[in-house]
């Protein structure tokens, strides 16, 4: 973007939407080039902030360059001022001067999501660092996506740099020996950020559309750069479709509208077809693996041009191949779901019962409840609504919940 198209004077959300693109591209190329990772990431985020004041009256015509330049000086300062890395501060000092043309610059963002997945950090270390280095946000903005005061994710950002540091990992892709396992904490990264985002597990909010749309951004980035990698395409694939549907999880008051009652003409058309496209030309290249296996009952769900039309049958079935894959209480529980909905609801019941690990999570009540009500037992069901509520997380799910225990009559009374 120029100068002359950017104009002067207004910051627009172009603007900002521009600087959280260049914020991973600017912070790879300082981080590849000096090094000295948690130093650089100081430096990018003061570039950034000298944009956001200076862009407005006075545009550059190379965003890209600026910020570099901008974060290159403000390195040099940095170590500067620390004097137990002088000998580290004459090499940047000198190789200040000796700036190259860039290269390959979106691979170095691809490089950094690597590095801010390192397996040497905790999962919350790991979304934290992606959420700030990656996404391009402050720490105000990751902190607020966690729920925790702006100090604590000060101090799990600071750790997880150092422990970067501490490791010595150099600023390159993995060996190939590490691609394919490194590529997968990646995804898993990204996964969790687009499920927080989709459906929070916290606070007054039924979902964060920033940050679904940051993972989806980010997980378009790793398709574009890693275009054989099956999961990754599955991956895109399972968010769009799961997108699509956001605008209509929700009532006009903001409470929780379940996928069977959701009005589909909100739904996404553009996201749909883009994801079934996707899958549909993903699916055949190889062996399935859990993202493409989880798009593709997400597109059978879309398809369905009515709930009472989804093929359940065939959702089962790839639940089935899921369990056998990536086995998990999350996947058995959405199996229960499939089962239930295609041979009624005493077939999915006692397939519930094994799921023990879940007694804490409102999912497995909720479940529960709505094949009770379905079975027709109105007491446990209105009992296992209020238990789900009591655990949800979100204030649109507690009411949702309890609402649908308020509908059935309390046989006590």
């Amino acid at each position: 973007m120029s100068g002359t198209q950017r104009g002067g004077g207004a910051w627009s959300g172009s603007d900002q939407a521009l600087l959280r693109e260049l914020a991973p591209q600017v912070l790879g190329a300082v981080v590849r080039r000096y090094g000295h990772f948690d130093t650089a990431e100081d430096a990018v985020q003061e570039a950034l902030l000298a944009a956001a004041r200076q862009w407005p009256h006075d545009p550059p015509a190379d965003p890209r360059a600026w910020l570099i330049t901008v974060a290159a000086r403000r390195l040099t300062d940095l170590l500067r001022a620390d004097q137990a890395r002088r000998r580290r501060e004459e090499t940047v000092f000198r190789l200040a001067h000796e700036v190259q043309p860039e290269i390959a610059q979106t691979d170095d963002s691809l490089v950094l999501l690597f590095m801010c997945c390192h397996p040497a950090l905790g999962p919350d270390a790991q979304l934290a660092l992606t959420l700030r280095a990656v996404g391009g946000l402050s720490t105000a903005e990751v902190a607020r996506a966690f729920l925790v005061p702006e100090a604590t994710m000060t101090r799990r950002i600071t750790r997880a740099k150092q422990r970067i540091k501490a490791s010595g990992l150099p600023f390159a892709p993995p060996p190939p020996a590490d691609r394919a396992s490194r590529t997968a904490v990646v995804l898993h990264v990204l996964y969790l950020i687009f499920n927080e985002g989709y459906a929070a597990t916290r606070g007054e909010a039924l979902q964060r559309p920033d940050l679904a749309a940051e993972a989806i951004r980010l997980t378009r980035l790793v398709h574009r750069l890693l275009p054989d990698d099956l999961e990754a395409a599955g991956l895109l694939a399972l968010m769009l479709l799961t997108d699509a549907r956001r605008e209509a999880r929700t009532a006009p008051d903001g409470s929780l509208v379940p996928m069977a009652e959701q009005d589909r003409t909100r739904w996404n058309a553009e996201q749909i077809a883009d994801g079934v496209a996707l899958i549909t030309a993903t699916l055949p290249r190889g062996v399935p693996g859990p993202y493409q296996l989880q798009a593709a009952i997400a597109a059978l769900h879309d398809e369905a041009p009515t709930a009472a039309e989804t093929d359940w049958p065939q959702i089962v079935a790839l639940y089935e191949l899921l369990q056998r894959r990536a086995p998990g209480p999350m996947v058995a529980l959405n199996h229960a779901v499939a089962v239930a909905m295609a041979r009624g609801p005493l077939a999915g019941l006692p397939l519930l019962d094994a799921l023990t690990s879940l007694d804490a999570d409102h999912r497995l009540h909720a479940v529960r409840a709505h094949l009770l009500e379905m079975s027709g037992d109105h007491a446990a069901a209105r009992e296992s609504y209020l238990r789900a509520a009591s655990l949800a997380g979100t204030l649109p799910q507690r009411r949702y919940l309890n609402a649908r225990a308020g509908r059935i009559p309390d046989s006590r009374a």
